[in-house]
């Protein structure tokens, strides 16, 4: 279904290949070590290990939609992100991202809505600057269950104070998607994070961005 801009009155962000690009770098470490004659596209190849070990969920989730088990896999990907311990790391920005917040800020009410943990949202976020654009910070925690559950969703438009059919949910994996339409708002897939558009479009993103800082021009085209 396209995105209609016109009903969009919030935006709601991931975290991991939505606003930060950390995983790039390992991804480009470990690239190097995939052999390319058992492999077609290492690269590819070395995102999809980088995500299992990040962010389990979003790997869980798909063999969970191919052995039919959506409901026992939330259960274990809930377990995993209350209990598993994240290792410090440094962090990367998405380039442009930083202005991207800075032009949406004051037309938009803007929250996060991460699988991390607290301090690693909070860590990230601070390290450059970006808590003053956000009205609310929801993390893996906040809410009773995490993506691909609506409930992080939902809590966010409570926080800003809009419906949740008029947020619009931003972030790169299926898990992302399938937590925005679950809470009834629209979402927008994005290339620069462990997404592949024909995964994002079968979830139902409404648009596919090729990076996230595309979104000012996607929000802003029919106002010039």
């Amino acid at each position: 279904m396209p995105l209609i801009v016109s009903k969009i009155q919030a935006l709601c962000f991931d975290v991991d290949g939505t606003l930060s690009n950390t995983d790039d770098l390992y991804t480009q470490k470990i690239s190097k070590y995939i052999p390319k004659f058992l492999f077609k596209q290492p690269d590819q190849t070395a995102r999809r290990i980088v995500m299992w070990i990040e962010a389990p969920g979003n790997a869980l989730m798909g063999l969970a939609d191919t052995l039919h088990l959506d409901d026992e896999m939330v259960a274990v990907i809930n377990w995993i992100s209350r209990h598993r311990k994240h290792s410090s790391k440094e962090f990367l920005l998405v380039p442009g991202v930083d202005e991207m917040l800075r032009q949406l800020h004051g037309r938009y009410p803007m929250a996060v809505v991460s699988a991390r943990d607290e301090k690693g949202t909070m860590a990230f976020l601070e390290r450059f600057d970006l808590v003053q654009y956000f009205d609310a910070i929801v993390t893996g925690l906040s809410a009773k269950h995490t993506k691909p559950y609506p409930d992080p969703v939902l809590l966010a438009a409570d926080k800003l104070g809009v419906a949740p059919d008029n947020c619009l949910m931003i972030g790169d994996t299926t898990v992302d998607i399938r937590a925005g339409k679950s809470a009834g708002a629209q979402t927008v897939g994005v290339l620069c994070g462990f997404g592949e558009e024909p995964e994002l479009r079968k979830m139902g993103a409404d648009e596919i961005l090729g990076d996230t800082t595309e979104l000012v021009g996607l929000l802003t085209a029919d106002k010039k």
